[in-house]
């Protein structure tokens, strides 16, 4: 068995072909270690792709329901603020890293959310499952891609 979290696409796509490395929830976990990212089932009401989004994503799949990565959970931090950096648009986390750019576009850095760090992000053979909300247990058997 592997903790896991359901996160809407084409966020979960972004972290899976490996452009997103940080998720962005209202809530803080203690857990860390390993994580797969399942696909949501549910299409969101604003299911827009950005240009940014279509560039990270380009000519791959999006799948819909399925575990499609494992990755390693390794920190959760609080957004403390949101800050021009050398005329760079950005937010400081709690740990003082210094997101932007792409990673900025992809999460919601509103103070007070947390940022999951995640690291060794691979994508695997898709495989069906029914999410849950919050961390869940996983019980799947997966193939790298």
């Amino acid at each position: 068995m592997m903790k896991a979290i359901t996160i809407l696409q084409p966020w979960a796509s972004l972290i899976a072909c490996g452009v997103k490395k940080i998720e962005t929830r209202g809530w803080k976990t203690s857990y860390r270690g390993p994580l797969a990212i399942h696909a949501a089932k549910a299409i969101p009401s604003i299911y827009l792709f950005t240009p940014k989004i279509e560039k990270a994503l380009w000519n791959q799949n999006t799948p819909f329901g399925k575990v499609i990565a494992i990755a390693e959970l390794v920190d959760c931090v609080i957004v403390n603020s949101f800050n021009k950096f050398n005329e760079v648009n950005g937010v400081w986390l709690s740990n003082g890293d210094f997101v932007e750019g792409n990673e900025l576009a992809f999460g919601d850095y509103t103070p007070g959310r947390y940022a999951w760090i995640l690291q060794n992000v691979q994508a695997i053979k898709p495989v069906p499952a029914k999410g849950k909300q919050r961390l869940w247990e996983w019980e799947g058997i997966y193939d790298l891609n």
